[in-house]
This record gives structure tokens, C-alpha cells and sequence, in this order.
């Protein structure tokens, strides 16, 4: 590598590093104080960095939100996979389970950020709205399609797959909510929380379904 090269790498990394430094005094800014109620001097003093160089990396407070708000969905995204039902696979409940756990410890890895995406995000404006819509609809048809496939296989009963695939996302978002954000200090039962929601949904809560109450 020439002398050139490696200045240019040294400077690129000094970019990368002195954003992730803002991003990351960000995350802890808005985590406490509320999007609202934070400004930009705050998040330029909780990263020790001048206002000129904050705006070197971001145009506003909105800017450094959408920014923390992509990382996390990009995780989310990253923990969702497809139900494989080729031959030797594991069972699809399983599956299921595997990938709520994925969801369910990504999300308590970034609680910070969980806690801004479900008490904040919502509603602070269009461009945030639209990223949230885009994932809730991603996350809504891996549900379907799962469901789609277990029933083209004969593995699960017909049913109304969107109406389903809604009620489990909403199970999935209010898991996280209360577990992750509101109870989460301690860390999380990923497995119980991931095999439960899985068990219900499959499986329902009656105890004989053959003997369902008129």
C-alpha cells in the first residue's frame, strides 16, 4: 500500500469511528431523555465533539435518529430466515422458534434502540413512519409466507394466513415491548418467551380441542 493509500484509510476509518462515536452518544441521549427533549447540543456534548464536526456526518437531530432506527431494523432483518421444508430439515416449529429467538435476542442486545423504536419512532414523521411500515410489512410476510408453506405441505391447518400473520407480529411487538423494553434490565428468556408464543400459535390453549366449549 503507498503512503497516499494508507492516509486515505487512516482518514476513512477516523470518519467511520468519529460517526459511530456520535451515533452511539445518540443512542444514549434519546434513550434517556426522550427524542423530543433532545437537542443537538446535547448530542454533540455526550460525544465530545464540536457542532461543526456533528454536522459533517449529519444534516439534524432527525438524521442521527434515522440512522440508530436503520441499525437496528437492519438487525432485525438480518435474524429473520426462511422455513426450509426440504427433506432433513428441521421441523418447522422448531424453525419458528429459532428465528423468534434471533428476533427476540437482537432485540435485547440493542435495548436502547428497542426502547426508542416502540416508545418514540412512531408517528415523529414520514421518511421514519415509512422505514417502520416497510419492516412491519417485511416481518408480517415472512409470517404469511411461513404460514403459506405449512399449509401447502399439509403441516398446518387451513386458515385466513393474513388475519394469522398479523396476530403473531402483534404477539412478536408486544413481547419485545414488555419483556425487552419495559422488563429487560436483567436479560431476557429468549427460548421460554420464543416457545411459548410458537406453542400458542400453533397449538391454541385448549387443553382437549376436541371438547371446545359452545
Amino acid at each position: 500500500m503507498s503512503e497516499v493509500d494508507g492516509r486515505t484509510e487512516r482518514a476513512r476509518a477516523q470518519r467511520e469511528e468519529r460517526r459511530a462515536q456520535i451515533l452511539d452518544a445518540a443512542l444514549h441521549v434519546f434513550a434517556s431523555k426522550g427524542y423530543h427533549a433532545a437537542s443537538i447540543t446535547d448530542l454533540v456534548d455526550a460525544a465530545g465533539v464540536a457542532r461543526g464536526t456533528f454536522y459533517l456526518y449529519f444534516e439534524s437531530k432527525n438524521d442521527v435518529f434515522v440512522a440508530l432506527l436503520d441499525e437496528l431494523l437492519a438487525t432485525f432483518r438480518g435474524s429473520v430466515k426462511g422455513v426450509d421444508l426440504s427433506d432433513g430439515a428441521a421441523p418447522v416449529d422448531a424453525q419458528l422458534v429459532a428465528t423468534l429467538v434471533r428476533i427476540l435476542d437482537a432485540a435485547a442486545s440493542s435495548r436502547s434502540l428497542a426502547t426508542i423504536l416502540f416508545r418514540q419512532a412512531v408517528g415523529l414523521d414520514a421518511e421514519i413512519d415509512g422505514r417502520l411500515s416497510a419492516f412491519e410489512g417485511a416481518l408480517h410476510f415472512y409470517v404469511k409466507a411461513a404460514l403459506d408453506r405449512g399449509v401447502a405441505a399439509g403441516l398446518l391447518l387451513a386458515h385466513d394466513s393474513d388475519v394469522v400473520a398479523t396476530c403473531i407480529y402483534g404477539s412478536i411487538r408486544q413481547i419485545i415491548y414488555r419483556y425487552v423494553v419495559v422488563e429487560g434490565d436483567g436479560g431476557i428468556a429468549s427460548e421460554r418467551l420464543a416457545r411459548a408464543l410458537v406453542e400458542h400459535h400453533l397449538r391454541g390453549v385448549l387443553a382437549d380441542r376436541g371438547h371446545a366449549p359452545t
